[in-house]
């Protein structure tokens, strides 16, 4: 095939399909139905940029297609050496925080995600409000007071631990290392044993 490259064949198979399929993209099209809500030919305008996906330690490739410097699309990139076009579903699903809104493109939050602190009580019905700096003080200090409830200077053979094993960390794969070592560095200084996250620190 000369000096065509796998990425430009399927560009020019997914050209070539989506001519097979223009007789309903057409209609679509008369419809006033955005060309977004179709397949390949969605990218046609858009901008291509390669990337790599953050949710885990692999490092997949991505082609990001965007629109208005909004993402319209995401897939794998077929010349990344570690997924060779493949994702995952996570990785897969990296678009989908943005919708059509008439013909434009806007970002739609998750409808459950939180934006705020919401407290309830022990034994309460309602969620209560509160700000940052009162649950970060109430965080740190629940962690001080189990910490010291279940702390072992020895164990039973009398060694040496100075440990808690009433806390644990499994971690976020979408940190970078050094936010994760910095973050096993808290946790071992607190004495804590039980500490897993994907790049096994």
């Amino acid at each position: 095939m000369g000096g065509l490259n796998r990425r430009d064949f399927l560009k020019l198979l997914g050209l070539g399909t989506a001519g097979v399929l223009g007789v309903p993209v057409a209609a679509s099209a008369a419809a006033g139905i955005p060309p977004v809500a179709f397949g390949y030919h969605r990218l046609v305008a858009a901008k291509e940029t390669r990337s790599i996906c953050a949710y885990c330690g692999c490092g997949c490739g991505l082609i990001v297609y965007s629109k208005n410097n909004l993402v319209v699309s995401t897939e794998g990139d077929p010349d990344h050496p570690i997924n060779e076009g493949a994702l995952c579903p996570k990785g897969a699903s990296m678009s989908d925080i943005n919708t059509i809104v008439a013909d434009n493109y806007a970002r739609v939050p998750n409808a459950r995600r939180a934006d705020k602190v919401l407290y309830r009580a022990p034994g309460g019905t309602e969620w209560q409000v509160k700000d940052w700096d009162w649950a970060l003080d109430q965080i740190a200090q629940r962690v001080k007071d189990t910490r010291d409830a279940a702390f072992e200077e020895k164990d039973a053979k009398g060694v040496t631990v100075n440990r808690t094993q009433a806390i644990a960390l499994l971690g976020s794969a979408s940190l970078d290392t050094e936010e994760n070592y910095v973050i096993h560095k808290m946790l071992r200084s607190l004495g804590v044993i039980n500490i897993d996250h994907h790049a096994r620190l």
